[in-house]
C-alpha cells in the first residue's frame, strides 16, 4: 500500500518500487510507473495501484480418484501481474487518494481465477488416476496438468497476468484410508523387525554356544592337565620317597656301624680299663700283704674316718677305749 501524506491541502502519495502506480486527472493518464513519488488533488485525481512483484498463492481443495476415494491436493501457484496496464482494466486496482486503501478485492478475484482453473485441471486428472497411482505418481501428473492447463488459460493473459511456477505440494486420502494404506507397510515393517530380532536371537544363541563349547573346552584341558598335574605330583612323592628311603638306608648303615665301632671301642676301652683296675688292684693287694696288720688298722681307721660324717665330739667309755686298743696291738692304757 502507498504512503499518503497531506500537506496544505494537497496530498502526496510514495510508492514501493514493486507497485505499479497509475494517476488519472479528468480522465487523462498523469503518472504511470512504480516507484513513483507525486503531489495531485484528492478531488480531480483516480489512483489504481498494481503489484507487479511475485506473489504465492497457496491453495487446497479435495478430488476424487477414479476409484471413488477422496483425496486433499495441497498446492502453490507463483504469479505475477505482468502487463499492469492491462491488469488495471480488467480488475478494480483503484485506491482510496485519502487513503491509499484498494476500494476493491483485486487480488482476492486472482486467487479465485488461479484456483478455480488450478482445480479444475487436478479434477481432470485425479478422476481417471486410481488411488494408489496418484498417491505415488500423482504429484508430478497434476503439476505438469496445472501448469499446462494455467498457461493455456486465454484469461490469464487477457488480465495482463503470468503463472511463474506451480508446485503440488501434497495428495493425501482420508485418515481412515491412509491408516489402512499404512497397515501393509507397517506389518512388513514389523515382520523385518522381527526378522532382524530374531536372526540377532539365533546369533546370540550360536555365540552363547560357541562360549559354552570354549568353556567345556577349557575345563577338560584344565582337568586334563590336573590329572597330569597329580601324575606329576605322585611321581615326585614315590621318587622322593625312594629318595628318602635310600638315604635312611645309608644314614641307619652308618648310624649302625659308628654304634658297631663305638661298642668295640667301649667294649676294648672297659677291656684295658678291667685290665689296669686288676692291676691296680693287684698291687694294691700286694702293698698291703707286705704291711703289718697293725698298719693295715691304721689305714682302715683312717679310711673309715674319712667316710663318716662330721662329729663334733665323742664320748668313749673306758671298755671300748681298751678294746680298741687291744685290737690295734697296743698296751692296754689306764682310764
Amino acid at each position: 500500500m502507498a504512503d499518503i501524506t497531506r500537506r496544505f491541502g494537497r496530498r502526496h502519495l510514495r510508492s514501493a518500487p514493486t507497485a505499479h502506480i497509475r494517476h488519472h486527472r479528468r480522465g487523462k493518464l498523469v503518472h504511470d510507473g512504480p516507484g513513483l513519488s507525486f503531489w495531485y488533488r484528492s478531488l480531480t485525481a483516480a489512483l489504481s495501484e498494481i503489484p507487479v512483484d511475485d506473489r504465492e498463492l497457496a491453495m487446497a481443495f479435495h478430488a476424487r480418484t477414479a476409484d471413488f476415494q477422496d483425496v486433499t491436493v495441497q498446492a502453490t501457484v507463483t504469479y505475477r501481474i505482468s502487463d499492469p496496464a492491462v491488469a488495471a482494466t480488467r480488475l478494480d486496482f483503484s485506491v482510496d487518494p485519502d487513503t491509499g486503501v484498494w476500494r476493491g478485492t483485486p487480488l482476492e478475484q486472482i486467487a479465485t481465477l488461479l484456483t478455480e482453473t488450478a482445480q479444475q485441471h487436478t479434477l481432470d486428472v485425479l478422476a481417471r488416476t486410481p488411488l494408489a497411482t496418484a498417491l505415488v505418481d500423482g504429484v508430478a501428473a497434476v503439476r505438469e496438468s496445472v501448469a499446462t492447463g494455467l498457461a493455456a488459460e486465454p484469461r490469464l493473459p487477457a488480465t495482463g497476468i503470468d503463472v511463474v511456477a506451480v508446485r503440488v505440494v501434497a495428495i493425501r486420502p482420508e485418515a481412515e484410508v491412509e491408516r489402512a494404506l499404512r497397515t501393509p507397510a507397517r506389518e512388513q515393517i514389523q515382520q523385518e523387525a522381527d526378522r532382524s530380532v530374531y536372526e540377532r536371537r539365533a546369533v546370540a544363541v550360536e555365540r552363547e554356544r560357541t562360549i559354552a563349547e570354549n568353556e567345556l573346552a577349557s575345563k577338560i584341558e584344565l582337568a586334563r592337565r590336573e590329572e597330569q598335574l597329580v601324575d606329576q605330583r605322585g611321581t615326585n612323592a614315590r621318587r622322593e620317597a625312594e629318595e628318602k628311603s635310600a638315604a635312611d638306608g645309608v644314614r641307619t648303615a652308618a648310624e649302625a656301624d659308628r654304634t658297631v665301632r663305638l661298642a668295640r671301642a667301649e667294649a676294648a676301652a672297659a677291656r684295658e680299663v678291667g685290665a689296669a683296675r686288676a692291676e691296680a688292684q693287684a698291687a694294691w693287694l700286694r702293698a698291703h700283704a707286705e704291711v703289718d696288720p697293725g698298719t693295715l688298722h691304721a689305714l682302715a681307721a683312717t679310711r673309715l674316718a674319712e667316710n663318716l660324717p662330721r662329729i663334733d665330739s665323742l664320748t668313749l667309755s673306758p671298755d671300748v677305749v681298751t678294746g680298741l686298743l687291744t685290737r690295734l696291738g697296743r698296751p692296754e692304757a689306764g682310764a
